[in-house]
Formats: structure tokens, sequence, C-alpha cells
């Protein structure tokens, strides 16, 4: 059907139609720029978000990589109870091998080790600020998680650990936290670390929390090392 008729006819008010033609429909200044505009602000969006996701894609491997790398550094874990660390000196009267060997056999059948072991250190200066500590060494995915579970474990020999809070590790690293708690001799201090390779837990018996943290550092340099 021809279209050459609507150019001659009107609307009921007057207004003529719009002449139809071949020529192409060309937009004005301001339809292409408002036109451009739009594409432009589509492209640096898609920039925008382009640089967004690398940036977060960069950060993850970032932290993944510390990660990876502190777990080479801690996963071989070596702990030995030699006679004297830190002042204090090991016991190895009966008793205490009985006490060692208590504390031992408690994490083991809670945390699956590698290797464990307990022991009791002397205080030269006062026997009733002997310390007790008992752990072992293992690969942790987790160190905190099973740090806390240790402590976990000690509430359920004795009362609750109140007061847990993070400390200073020290050089070695991981993951250091220290509480209180009451037994038969009364309140006493209890520490403890983690790392990718070793968990341990230590009791102070006499001892303030920030005595206790402070010589846990130093038995802790004394008897861990690394391969």
């Amino acid at each position: 059907m021809s279209d050459a008729h609507l150019s001659g006819r009107q609307f009921d008010d007057g207004t003529p139609l719009v002449q139809l033609t071949d020529e192409p429909i060309e937009l004005d200044a301001r339809e292409q720029a408002d036109g451009t505009g739009q594409g432009d602000a589509r492209s640096r969006r898609g920039r925008l978000v382009m640089v967004l996701l690398a940036v977060v894609a960069a950060l993850g491997v970032g932290v993944f990589g510390t990660w990876g790398w502190r777990i080479v550094q801690q996963k071989d874990a070596r702990i030995t109870t030699p006679d004297q660390v830190a002042g204090l000196r090991l016991d190895t009267s009966d008793r205490a091998a009985s006490t060692a060997d208590y504390l031992r056999s408690g994490i083991a059948a809670d945390i699956q080790l590698d290797s464990s072991f307990g022991a009791v250190y002397q205080d030269p200066a006062d026997e009733r600020r002997s310390v007790l500590i008992f752990g072992g060494t293992t690969l942790l995915w987790q160190p905190e998680r099973d740090l806390e579970s240790l402590f976990g474990l000690m509430a359920d020999e004795t009362a609750t650990v109140t007061g847990l809070r993070d400390v200073s590790p020290g050089p070695l690293g991981g993951v250091m936290k220290c509480g209180s708690t009451s037994g038969d001799g009364g309140e006493f201090a209890v520490c403890g670390w983690a790392d990718h390779g070793s968990v341990v837990l230590a009791m102070f018996p006499a001892r303030s929390t920030d005595e206790a943290a402070g010589l846990l550092r130093q038995i802790r340099n004394g008897i861990q090392s690394r391969d």
C-alpha cells in the first residue's frame, strides 16, 4: 500500500501528519550528545567493575598466600622437656611423672596429635609455684579454635576458666591466651599457645595472669623449635 496519501491528510484538530521519506532520520546535536554520554557512562562503569574485581582477586590471593606461608613456617614444630628452662627445674619424681602422664593423656584424648607430652617444672624459690605444662604437636589448620578447645577441656577437669584474653605470643607467633581458674590450692593462672604446628596449655599456681604470660613465653622459647 502506498504512503503518499498520508502527507495530504491531517488530524481532526488540523495538525498535519509527519512526512515519511526515504532519507535516514538524523538525531539533533543534543540527542547525539545524550546518547554518547550514556554509552561512555556504561563503559566507565564496566571498567570500574573490572578494576574492583581485579583488586578483590588480588587481595584474596594475598591473604591466602600469607596464610599458606604461615602454615609452612609453623607446621614442623618440635617440643622437648629439658632439665631446666626459664629458671625452673624439671620435676622427675614419681608424683610429678604421674601428674604429667595424666595431663598428657587428657589432651591426647581430646585432640588428635602426632606427639604429646606432659611435664611439671619446679620453681626453686617456692615449691608452691610449680608449673604444670602439657600439649603436643601436629598440623593445625585453626590454631585458635584448638586452643579454645583445650581451655574447654581444662574447664571440664576443674572449673570454668574466667577472664580469658589474648596476650602476646612472642617471637614464635601463633596465638596465646591467658585466664584464671580455681582448684584445691585456690585460684591460679592458666595460659596456652597454639600455632599451625603445636598446641600447649600450662597451669601456674600462685601467679597472676600477667606473670604467667611472661613466664610461658620464656618456657616456650626454651622448649619449642621448628625444623
